[in-house]
């Protein structure tokens, strides 16, 4: 079983940056992939971005790409969000998630352990 918590989230001003992190307690945070996802209030969770086991190939979604980047420590169990350039759309919360397999996959089906969610407010 894997155990997710999620930390950083918090109030920005848009333009400005934030890190998230996500530990990971259990035996089964090695041999997969991890996940980034939000919901915003009345939207359905969306994939933002995730990071494979074993090459470390990542996968964003249009609306964050280059300005997101994720990123994994397998040592410490932790995944990271750096989230720069936010944008008042970015307003969500952002939950961490544990795949079920070792490669990167966008549904949320896909992923099995879920943390309980870290808030992000962009104010413009």
């Amino acid at each position: 079983q894997v155990q997710l918590v999620e930390s950083g989230g918090g109030l920005v001003q848009a333009g400005g940056s934030l890190r998230l992190a996500c530990a990971a307690s259990g035996r089964t945070f090695s041999s997969r992939a991890m996940g980034w996802f939000r919901q915003a209030p009345g939207k359905e969770r969306e994939f933002v971005a995730g990071i494979s086991w074993g090459d470390g190939s990542t996968d964003y979604a249009d609306s964050v790409k280059g300005r997101f980047t994720i990123s994994r420590d397998n040592a410490k169990k932790t995944v990271y969000l750096q989230m720069n350039s936010l944008k008042p759309e970015d307003t969500a919360v952002y939950y961490c998630a544990a795949g079920r397999t070792p490669w990167v996959a966008r549904p949320p089906p896909a992923y099995d352990y879920w943390g309980q969610g870290t808030q992000v407010t962009v104010s413009s």
